[in-house]
């Protein structure tokens, strides 16, 4: 147990269903590892369904429902991935806002495998280099980022410290450059 993350709050926005288990719970743990305090963020209060690929995974309860939820209360942000987590997130104007206030503010975001969609949505990649899921590569591309097949990407390059990465074999790269990069922020 680490205590890098003591006094920080991070943010985790996921879909009501759709976001991949091992992506939000690895990460989570992980914050929670280096003495980090999570806080569940979805479009609407009560529970939120977990995947794992397509089969229903586990149930997790929703801190804080998105309508409620402060970016100024955080200090980062994270952003599992799934395919249909980030696909439902970026029809949400306000995940797309939630996001993006981040950017603005100059803190630190991890985003992994498909979870990119929302930023691409928001317009937060152009100038980047970053990684995701291979399919995103011409999304990210199109919406002026630079895509890299790497493990994990750690973008200074803009406002704020962007971390990426592409798939769950990835998690113990991304968590350990997510907590690292989350401790260093302001």
């Amino acid at each position: 147990m680490g205590n890098a993350l003591e006094g920080k709050t991070v943010a985790f926005l996921i879909a009501n269903e759709g976001a991949e288990q091992s992506e939000m719970l690895q990460p989570w743990q992980a914050v929670v590892a280096q003495g980090g305090r999570p806080v569940l963020i979805s479009p609407e209060p009560g529970e939120a369904q977990l995947f794992e690929h397509l089969d229903r995974g586990r149930t997790l309860p929703v801190d804080l429902p998105l309508a409620e939820a402060n970016p100024d209360d955080f200090d980062a942000l994270v952003l599992p991935g799934g395919v249909a987590n980030p696909d439902r997130l970026r029809t949400e104007p306000d995940a797309v806002k939630f996001a993006a206030a981040f950017f603005t503010a100059g803190r630190p975001v991890a985003a992994i495998c498909h979870a990119p969609w929302l930023l691409v949505e928001g317009d937060l990649v152009r100038d980047r280099a970053m990684t995701s899921w291979p399919s995103l590569h011409t999304d990210v591309a199109n919406a002026g980022g630079r895509w890299v097949d790497e493990q994990v990407v750690i973008c200074t390059n803009g406002p704020n410290t962007l971390v990426t990465s592409r798939k769950p074999q990835d998690l113990p790269a991304f968590c350990d450059a997510m907590t690292k990069q989350f401790a260093q922020a302001g």
